[in-house]
């Protein structure tokens, strides 16, 4: 499910609206929003939203979305 790396799940959490459909949307938003240099960032948000957009509702809802500031 998913199968999101560390630095994918940071950004999950940072962008999380509660639905995956609205998180979806904060992370386009936002990648819309970076420069040209900004490549690693913006990789990084395809490839989450990549993850999102293939899930189901039912597979979001039971991600932990919550900052592991511990690794």
């Amino acid at each position: 499910m998913g199968n999101f790396t560390f630095e994918e799940m940071n950004l999950l959490c940072i962008y999380n609206t509660g639905s995956r459909t609205g998180l979806i949307e904060a992370l386009t938003e936002m990648r819309g929003e970076l420069s040209p240099e900004e490549t690693e960032l913006r990789e990084l948000t395809d490839s989450a939203l990549g993850k999102l957009q293939a899930m189901s509702d039912a597979e979001f809802a039971e991600l932990e979305l919550f900052p592991d500031f511990d690794e």
